[in-house]
């Protein structure tokens, strides 16, 4: 079982980002995934900015995967996608069904990222004859449904692949094409002035009671809390996961990714730092948050 860092998921200045990953390349992590997945008026880093810092990771030892878009609404969209694509040297993850197209129109193997929302053993096996090399599960997938996906496969004789899991962070749960932060801040979309850079960790809101209930990110809609899958790793290894996805965050994620190196060298699971994730056990995910 393998460490992944997940793509950055906030708005973060552009020194701050390049002085996170250049800390990263000193983590015990096995790859590191890269680009922007949420927004695309977030161009502290551009598509070349990204690729040149690939290059920089991948020279520390480390394995890259650029990530894309998981929405996309406009044809420069569309373009920056088919520089990721075609870049010639790194993976990428493929988080919408154009990224997919692209990756198999040049014939290269992806990543399917969690936003493709992959159910069942028909549409992975779809997937797999596009280039699919890597699933990384969505986040309502818990141990019943991927041990049924895994059943369904091969009891059709095929193999599976690479499974990754988000172990670490807050979970994004929709998309819209509408921005939640900008909403927040009772502004236009248009006009949102990158409202976003100002929460790291994004924006929390609450119920009308005041309670903890959801977190804003732009256009994306996460828990509001962090979940923690450390505890269940026997049951993870058991049920074949390969990789554990950790997100990024804002503060403390060099001692996040060290937990999880240590735990998966030692035979007792660790205790529970962050929130518990019900989806893995089939609940209602925010069940014990």
């Amino acid at each position: 079982m393998k460490l992944t860092l997940g793509p950055l998921q906030y708005f973060w200045p552009r020194q701050r980002v390049l002085a996170f990953y250049r800390e990263a390349a000193t983590w015990p992590v096995d790859t590191i995934y890269l680009g922007e997945t949420v927004c695309s008026k977030r161009r502290e880093l551009r598509t070349r900015d990204w690729l040149a810092l690939a290059e920089e990771l991948a020279a520390s030892g480390k394995r890259i995967v650029l990530s894309t878009l998981s929405l996309l609404e406009a044809e420069s969209e569309l373009g920056a996608l088919r520089r990721l694509v075609g870049n010639g040297r790194f993976l990428v993850e493929a988080n919408d069904m154009s990224a997919v197209q692209l990756c198999r129109e040049q014939g290269v193997a992806f990543v399917g990222g969690p936003t493709l929302n992959v159910y069942n053993h028909h549409a992975l096996r779809l997937l797999r004859e596009d280039g699919l090399c890597r699933l990384v599960l969505g986040v309502e997938q818990g141990r019943a449904l991927i041990a049924d996906l895994r059943e369904a496969v091969l009891s059709e004789g095929e193999t599976l692949p690479e499974l990754e899991i988000i172990a670490w962070g807050r979970l994004p749960l929709a998309y819209s094409a509408r921005c939640f932060t900008a909403r927040a801040h009772d502004i236009g979309k248009d006009d949102c002035g990158f409202r976003c850079i100002d929460y790291p960790d994004g924006l929390p809101l609450a119920t009308r009671e005041g309670r903890p209930f959801l977190t804003i990110n732009g256009i994306q809609v996460q828990g509001h809390a962090i979940c923690d899958l450390g505890p269940e790793l026997p049951e993870l290894r058991a049920t074949g996961i390969d990789l554990l996805r950790l997100y990024p965050q804002a503060e403390g994620m060099a001692e996040v990714v060290e937990r999880f190196r240590l735990a998966l060298d030692s035979p007792t699971p660790p205790p529970r730092l962050g929130a518990d994730n019900g989806y893995w056990r089939g609940e209602p995910g925010m069940a014990g948050a």
